[in-house]
Parts: structure tokens; sequence; C-alpha cells
């Protein structure tokens, strides 16, 4: 990959965006940019916690094996964001592990090489706290979520939050392509797959959404939110 373009994709990063040109060379200098193909591993659990990632483009999943032997997925992470963040918090070895939903294209910074870099540029340091502060909001409210809310309010909350967050709104509408499997949406809100059919689907019957296998529509919002209300 040419370097023009890996500098590009980290100056569109919401992180480093401001950062002058000298550090941004830097930047470039101390990073790795790498595609990669459907349904392939990142990284696993029990291993050192020794990179952060950045997704530009595609998606993950980040996951977990429970003693069961079940999978349990713990979210989906979207271009722009980042994760292994606990690289940058904890020395020791990672309890989950990640791998793309979809082709991906992925940058990849050693954490000592972070931290370093913070140092030299300590604006970065309340972003990336903001960042991880929103992440863990997002991760309080699922629990939530899981605790307090039946099934229909569960599946409800999550697909108007996902559409919130990664969606583009165009009117009165929120369109969001590419959608999840509704598979990935069951494990995501402790609910079967066919749980949340019925769930969508009787959303679709009132108006309120329409989906198919690659896009979701959200055409009434504030009707969505008083059902989570």
């Amino acid at each position: 990959m040419a370097e023009k373009s890996k500098l590009w994709y980290l100056e569109n990063f919401n992180l480093f965006k401001g950062l002058d040109e000298n550090s941004m060379m830097e930047l470039n200098k101390i990073s790795s940019m790498r595609e990669i193909k459907k349904e392939e591993p990142i990284y696993f659990a029990n291993e050192p916690s020794k990179s952060i990632y950045f997704l530009k483009t595609g998606r993950v999943k980040i996951a977990k094996y429970f003693s069961d032997g079940n999978e349990k997925i713990l979210t989906i992470i979207n271009p722009g964001e980042i994760f292994g963040e606990m690289a940058y918090l904890d020395e020791g070895q990672r309890t989950d592990y990640a791998i793309t939903v979809e082709p991906s294209l992925i940058c990849a910074i050693n954490k000592n090489d972070l931290e370093s870099f913070i140092e030299k540029n300590p604006e970065l340091n309340l972003k990336l706290t903001r960042i991880l502060g929103l992440k863990l909001r997002s991760f309080s409210e699922r629990i939530e979520d899981l605790i307090f809310r039946d099934a229909d309010q569960r599946v409800t909350s999550f697909i108007l939050r996902y559409a919130e967050k990664n969606g583009k709104k165009v009117g009165d509408q929120i369109f969001v392509k590419p959608f999840l499997k509704h598979q990935n949406i069951g494990e995501l809100t402790a609910c079967s797959r066919q749980t949340v059919n019925y769930i969508l689907t009787g959303l679709r019957d009132k108006g309120i959404i329409d989906f198919d296998r690659g896009k979701l529509i959200i055409n009434k919002v504030e009707e969505l939110k008083k059902l989570v209300s």
C-alpha cells in the first residue's frame, strides 16, 4: 500500500485530526496498515496485549469463548473506531479475540510507540480518554439492557443506538448500510435469531423501520424511542 494512501487514512481518524505535518509523518512511521479478508483473525485471547487497532473500512467482531464452549459477541467494531484498546490500559494478556466480519482495512500501532507518541502530543491523551469513556458508557448501556429490558426492548434499543451511531440521517429517516445479520444482533442482545427476525418484522409491519440483508432504514425515530423509554 502506498505511503501516501496510508497517511491519508491516518489523517482521517478523529483521534489524529489536527496534528501537524511532522507529527503525522512520525505517526506514519510507527504504524502499519493491512488489508484482511473476511472471517480472518486479527488477534486471539491469551495473547500478550501489544498493539492497538484502528478500523478504517470493513467491520470486526470482538468475541469471547466461555467455559461452556459458547461464543459470545461482545461488540461489533465499525469504521473509524478503536479496538484492542486494553493493550494501552493493561499489561496483561487479551481475554477476547477479534475477527473480521467482512474484508477490512486495519491500522495497528504498538502500544509502547503510541505511549511515546502521546507524550509528545499530549492533546491526544484527552481525546483518547473521551473515546474510551464513550466505549465504556456504550458497554454499560448494553449491560443495563440485558438486566432490565425484555427481548423486544433489547432489540429495539440496540438497533436505535446502532443506527444513531453508524447511520446517516436523510430528512426524518436514518439509513444504515450495511446492516448486521440477525444472528449477530441476537448474540449482542441475548436473543435467538428467530426472535430478532420476529421483532424486526413486527416493527417493519408497523412502518417504523424497513430492512433487508444489506440495509436498515428507520422511518419513525421518535416512535422507536418511545418503545424503549
